[in-house]
């Protein structure tokens, strides 16, 4: 039966073989042997910058992963999408049965530079751990990935199944074009189940699988008072100022009591069902590590932790101020009136919230509150996307970690962040799990951001089982 709100599993027809049994002893020994030039290829990887909110190195990393994925035997095809091209990419194996794999090969911005400890474009190993934009979101998932499959052809010169890649270039700003591609490639894109591009171990080192993704509406708020620049002690007490009415508009988007005050915002908000609140009660509880990793003193609405802090953090939209511009911010002081003033604000948005439906409330909104002047400009998002946490490919992505990290694999039916799967779920109608080699201090968004070596390979060794498993399923 379809659990409601669920997308449901693809149908399966594909071509079953008799499978071999791997020598994963064998396939272990190769993986380790070759990691060092694994670590290699994600270096110059890593080497090249593709920030797609600045437009840096898109084209030329694009060819880049495109000839890694040639050199594994693989037909590729470099598409338009209206951004940035997308990376679609396959090879047979013994079964038709057909695995997906998302991955992108954009990074954000490495800002602010000062804070790191090498430059982020020169990937450098300390302590085990290589450091570098990028390195964990996205790049690393893609080579560690590589990595299993040269082991399994070297093993036996074919794979256990037949393999997709879809590499995207603007995951990092929205994936702005990529549910339209996934729409107009719906056959080039069929497969049985989709591999997400992310996952990480928690703060106990247990693999978690997040079988949902929040959406996001990302967008920009911005209002122009004047056409220059105006000395302070000129415009202050007579012209109206920017940075002013900005911040009084933010200002009428959340009560403090954290209710965002767009009118029907929460009307299509659909509430965790028993299952999920089961599920989310087997977590560890958070509240000390996040004390602890982030150095926050408290929780909103006075939260302690346990299963509501849990519960809050998922499956309860979200208003962020993200950035905020205005003016003069250089050493010591400037006295203008600026013309213009931005905010950049993201909306997480829980099912069944739509980008749409908040882009009319938040315009309504601001004009009802007297905010006409506040222009909006959507940058970008999409619906939550979900996969019934119970769902066999699920299980399976679960329990062929298990040999791997020496624990079973925690389902989490949702986790905070935000990423095109709806888009997979609902055009492809596949099931998406996640698993991948982050780890708590990966720093992934942040200056230093990393890799552990040991998850690195941790994560090779489980695409191998899984995708075995997958292909005899």
């Amino acid at each position: 039966m379809r659990r409601a709100g669920l997308a449901p599993a693809r149908p399966a027809r594909f071509r079953r073989m008799e499978q071999p049994t791997p020598d994963l002893a064998s396939i272990d020994r190769r993986l380790e042997q070759h990691l060092d030039a694994s670590i290699a290829e994600l270096s110059r990887l890593v080497a090249q910058p593709s920030v797609a909110a600045q437009g840096v190195g898109m084209e030329p990393c694009a060819a880049l992963v495109s000839g890694m994925l040639r050199a594994r035997g693989f037909a590729v095809e470099t598409l338009p999408a209206g951004g940035p091209p997308v990376i679609v990419a396959e090879r047979a194996g013994r079964s038709d049965k057909t695995l997906l794999i998302y991955n992108h090969y954009d990074v954000q911005p490495p800002e602010p530079l000062e804070l790191w400890t090498s430059p982020p474009f020169e990937p450098t190993l300390r302590d085990g751990r290589l450091y570098g934009r990028g390195v964990s979101d996205d790049k690393g998932h893609i080579t560690s990935r590589l990595l299993a499959i040269d082991a399994l052809l070297a093993e036996s010169a074919e794979l256990p199944c037949r393999v997709k890649f879809v590499i995207e270039g603007e995951e990092e700003v929205g994936s702005v074009h990529l549910p339209e591609f996934v729409r107009r490639n719906r056959e080039r894109l069929a497969a049985h189940a989709c591999l997400w591009e992310f996952g990480s171990i928690d703060h106990r080192g247990v693999p978690m699988q997040y079988a949902g993704l929040r959406g996001i509406c990302y967008v920009e708020l911005s209002v122009e008072t004047a056409s220059i620049d105006v000395h302070s002690g000129l415009g202050g007490s007579i012209f109206p100022a920017a940075a002013w009415r900005l911040t009084w508009a933010l200002g009428t988007l959340k009560s403090r009591d954290e209710r965002i005050r767009i009118p029907g915002h929460y009307d299509s908000v659909r509430p965790p069902t028993a299952r999920d609140r089961e599920l989310m009660s087997a977590l560890p509880e958070v509240a000390g590590e996040y004390r602890r990793r982030y150095g926050v003193k408290e929780f909103l609405r006075g939260l302690e932790g346990g299963l509501e802090l849990r519960i809050a953090e998922v499956f309860e939209p979200t208003c962020t101020i993200c950035g905020l511009t205005a003016g003069y911010q250089g050493k010591g002081s400037k006295t203008v009136l600026p013309a213009r003033a931005s905010a950049k604000v993201d909306f997480r948005l829980v099912p069944d919230q739509t980008p749409d439906q908040v882009l009319r409330g938040l315009r309504a909104h601001l004009d009802a509150e007297g905010f006409a002047d506040v222009q909006v400009t959507f940058l970008g998002g999409g619906p939550a996307g979900r996969t019934d946490p119970d769902h066999p490919f699920v299980r399976l992505v679960a329990e062929t970690a298990e040999p791997v990290y020496g624990v079973p694999m925690q389902v989490v039916p949702m986790v905070g962040g935000s990423g095109p799967n709806h888009a997979f779920i609902h055009e492809l109608g596949v099931p998406v799990a996640t698993a991948g080699l982050g780890y708590p201090d990966t720093r992934a968004h942040a200056p230093d951001e990393n890799v552990s070596l040991e998850l690195y390979l941790k994560h090779a060794r489980h695409v191998v089982r899984m995708m075995h498993a997958f292909a005899r399923a």
